[in-house]
């Protein structure tokens, strides 16, 4: 997609400032505490970007195939992943139309792209399609209800961004996509995003959690037999 392809050089920087190696923490902590990757699964990797959650589940020993829209982003995952010594196969394809057949992955993994997604339902239902039974469908997204949500949609931030194109979910948009078969959900990164450096930490964070929406939630579906 050619609004990422602008941003994709800069992208990774976010995870250089103190604020972004938390952010990235706490969100990796919540996927991966609902969602257990286990050695030679085969999962694909929705909206991978540059590749950042792709190299983690690789390395935890799964087996993943990482599809995204912008070949820009898609060409620094395949130079960070060449670097660390792995193999992970990325291709440019559309959530809406994934060219796999039915029942292909052991698990299907979404982070910080479904905010882009404009038809959610139509998104899920294609994800759900290349599930094998019983594997286990997680995605991860920026809480509209959260000070954190509030942020990419003022008109400030959103006329200096890619946030223009994004369409927001609240956890209980999320949730509604397939109640029956939603097993999980969960919300992190409750410091809000003008928190100072010096009290960006884990006890406010929990501190806050007591208080404050996420500005980022998961929810884990498994599917049917």
């Amino acid at each position: 997609m050619a609004i990422f392809d602008s941003r994709a050089m800069d992208y990774d920087q976010w995870y250089e400032s103190k604020l972004g190696r938390f952010v990235d923490q706490v969100e990796t902590d919540l996927a991966f505490s609902m969602f257990r990757p286990e050695k030679d699964m085969k999962v694909l990797d929705i909206g991978c970007g540059t590749g950042n959650f792709s190299i983690k589940l690789a390395k935890m020993g799964c087996t993943v195939v990482g599809v995204d829209l912008s070949d820009e982003m898609l060409d620094i995952a395949r130079e960070k992943v060449k670097q660390e010594g792995l193999d992970i196969v990325f291709h440019n394809m559309d959530v809406y139309d994934l060219n796999f057949e039915a029942n292909q992955f052991d698990a299907v993994f979404s982070m910080a792209a479904f905010e882009f997604i404009k038809e959610p339902a139509k998104a899920y239902k294609e994800m759900y399609r290349v599930l094998k039974s019983e594997g286990q469908l997680l995605i991860g997204t920026i809480h509209k209800n959260s000070s954190w949500g509030r942020l990419y949609m003022s008109k400030s931030f959103q006329e200096e961004t890619v946030f223009k194109y994004a369409d927001f979910k609240t956890l209980e948009e999320m949730e509604a996509l397939d109640r029956k078969n939603l097993i999980n959900s969960g919300e992190c990164l409750f410091i809000p995003p003008d928190t100072p450096d010096e009290e960006v930490t884990m006890e406010k964070e929990q501190h806050l959690s007591n208080s404050e929406r996420g500005g980022f939630i998961c929810t884990l579906y498994k599917k049917e037999l």
